[in-house]
C-alpha cells in the first residue's frame, strides 16, 4: 500500500479557527502507515491542544513553512491566501475550500503552482450530493439565522426587531433565498424562534418536498424576481443561499430591489463564498461583520462556520477523512478513478483548469480532468 507525507497547516485566514484533521483523524491515519506533519497550535481553536496531535501520532512543525515543504498533500479548511500562494509546490495535492469561480487572483496562483487542486465544494457522491459542503452548509444556514437576530437590534445596526415577536405583536418576517441544504436549515432555525417565514426556490419537486417536512410558519414560494420584488418591502431579514456548485452564485436581489427594503433590515449572503446572490454583497469577516447599503444591514462573512469550530470542525472533518485516507492510500489518480464523485472534486492540475464552471468564470481553457487520469 502507497504512504504518503500529510500537512495540517494552522488556518490564517481572518478568525478562521477550525482545523482540518482532528487528533481522531491522525490516528487513523498514522495507523494506514502514512506521516502526518501538523503545525503546532492548528488545533487550538477547535480545543485540541499539540500534546493531542502528538498522542494520536502527529508530529509537529513550528511554522506553515515547513508543513508545506515537507507535505505530499496538504489538507485544509479553506483557501491559501496571498501569503502561502508561495508556498504551494508543483505537484503537491491542496485538498480544501477552494470557491475558485469567484477568486480570479486565487486561481491564477494555484494554476502557476503547477499543483493538484481538489475542492471539497464540488466533490459528489454516489446520489449527486455535495457530501463535503453540506456539514458547513448546516452549520452556515443555522448561524445566518443567528447572526441575522443578533444584527436586527437596534444597538447592532438593525431595526430592533425581536425574531419572535410576543403576544400581541407580530414575529419577524423572514425571506429565505433557495431551499437547498443552507435554505432549509435557516428556515427550521427561523422558524423554531418563532419568525413568519418564506422560502423560494425555483425547482417545484424541492418546494413540494420542503411543504411537506417545514413547520407551519414556514410558507414556500416559486422563486422568480417579480415574486422577491413582493415579498422584499415586508421582510426584515433575507437569507441569500443560493448555489451553484463550483459556479459564480446568481445575483438574485439588484441594487435597485434593496431599496425597497425598510431600512434597518438585515441581508445575510450566505453564497458570498461564490460571489454572493445580492448585488450589493462583498466579503466580510468576523472582526468586522457588517456594513450598511442604502440603509440595510449586510452580514456577508465569508466563513460563517469558523465562528463556532468546537462544532463546524467535528462536522467537516466527519465527512472529508475518509477521502483523504483515500488519497492517501491510493494516491490522488486512483482514487478519483475508483470515485467519479471525488474525480470531479479536482478543479485545478498541472497548470490546468479541470472544472468546467470555473473555466468558464474567467474565460479559461478547459481541460477535462480525465486527460491527467
Amino acid at each position: 500500500m502507497k504512504t504518503m507525507i500529510i500537512g495540517v497547516p494552522k488556518e490564517i485566514k481572518n478568525n478562521e479557527n477550525r482545523v482540518a484533521v482532528t487528533p481522531s483523524g491522525v490516528k487513523e491515519l498514522t495507523g494506514k502507515g502514512h506521516t502526518v506533519y501538523v503545525q503546532s497550535t492548528a488545533g487550538i481553536g477547535s480545543g485540541f491542544s499539540d500534546s493531542d496531535y502528538v498522542a494520536a501520532g502527529a508530529r509537529m512543525l513550528d511554522t506553515i513553512d515547513e508543513v508545506y515543504s515537507v507535505a505530499e498533500m496538504i489538507v485544509k479548511v479553506k483557501e491559501p491566501i496571498a501569503e502561502e500562494y508561495k508556498l504551494v509546490r508543483k505537484g503537491q495535492i491542496v485538498f480544501t475550500y477552494f470557491h475558485f469561480a469567484c477568486d480570479r487572483a486565487l486561481t491564477e496562483a494555484m494554476l502557476d503552482s503547477g499543483a493538484v487542486c481538489i475542492a471539497y465544494e464540488t466533490v459528489r457522491d454516489r446520489e449527486g450530493r455535495l457530501p463535503l459542503l453540506i456539514p458547513m452548509s448546516e452549520v452556515a444556514g443555522r448561524m445566518s439565522v443567528q447572526e441575522g437576530a443578533r444584527f436586527m437590534e437596534k444597538p447592532q445596526g438593525g431595526r430592533g426587531i425581536l425574531m419572535g415577536g410576543i403576544p400581541g405583536v407580530k414575529p419577524a418576517k423572514v425571506l429565505v433565498l433557495g431551499g437547498g441544504v443552507v435554505g432549509s436549515n435557516a428556515a427550521l432555525v427561523a422558524a423554531g424562534m418563532g419568525a413568519d417565514v418564506t422560502i423560494t426556490d425555483i425547482s417545484l419537486p424541492r418546494l413540494r418536498q420542503l411543504d411537506e417536512i417545514m413547520p407551519a410558519n414556514v410558507n414556500t414560494l416559486y422563486s422568480s424576481a417579480y415574486n422577491i420584488e413582493q415579498e422584499l418591502p415586508s421582510a426584515d431579514l433575507v437569507i441569500g443561499s443560493v448555489l451553484v456548485p463550483g459556479a459564480k452564485a446568481p445575483h438574485l436581489v439588484s441594487r435597485d430591489m434593496l431599496g425597497l427594503m425598510k431600512p434597518g433590515s438585515v441581508v445575510v449572503d450566505v453564497a458570498i463564498d461564490q460571489g454572493g446572490c445580492f448585488e450589493t454583497s462583498h466579503p466580510t469577516t468576523h472582526s468586522s461583520p457588517i456594513y450598511v447599503v442604502d440603509g440595510v444591514v449586510h452580514y456577508a462573512v465569508a466563513n460563517i462556520p469558523g465562528a463556532v469550530p468546537c462544532t463546524s470542525t467535528l462536522g467537516l472533518t466527519n465527512a472529508t477523512l475518509p477521502y483523504v485516507v483515500r488519497i492517501a492510500d491510493m494516491g490522488w489518480k486512483k482514487a478519483c478513478q475508483a470515485d467519479p464523485g471525488l474525480a470531479d472534486g479536482v478543479n485545478i492540475v498541472d497548470g490546468s483548469v479541470t472544472f468546467k464552471a470555473v473555466a468558464e468564470a474567467f474565460d479559461m481553457e478547459y481541460t477535462p480532468s480525465e486527460k491527467f487520469l
